[in-house]
């Protein structure tokens, strides 16, 4: 379960982002909130500022450095929050 999720996360492209239950979704894990337990614990080597709650938004405490390094790639906020109409990207569910 634990590499799904990182191989989910690591196959979101530059330029989009991926919401916490997408990922979950594309990984068959359980719920969204493992998915932030894993990029928590083991994340710092994959695209992990490429994922949003499902409001668009970035944790609090990483707003401010998620929302430069998607700056960065391309994709703009309104705020603090990204508009998932235009950025969110879409994979078949259980791809991996």
């Amino acid at each position: 379960m634990h590499e799904r999720i990182r191989e989910a996360v690591r196959s979101v492209p530059a330029g989009r982002v991926a919401t916490y239950g997408d990922i979950a979704d594309l990984a068959r894990a359980p719920s969204p909130r493992l998915v932030g337990r894993v990029l928590s614990e083991d994340g710092h080597d994959l695209p992990w500022h490429r994922v949003l709650r499902a409001n668009g938004t970035p944790a609090p405490h990483l707003a401010r450095e998620q929302l430069e390094l998607l700056r960065g790639e391309g994709v703009l906020a309104n705020g603090e929050k990204v508009d998932l109409k235009v950025y969110r990207w879409g994979a078949e569910p259980g791809l991996f």
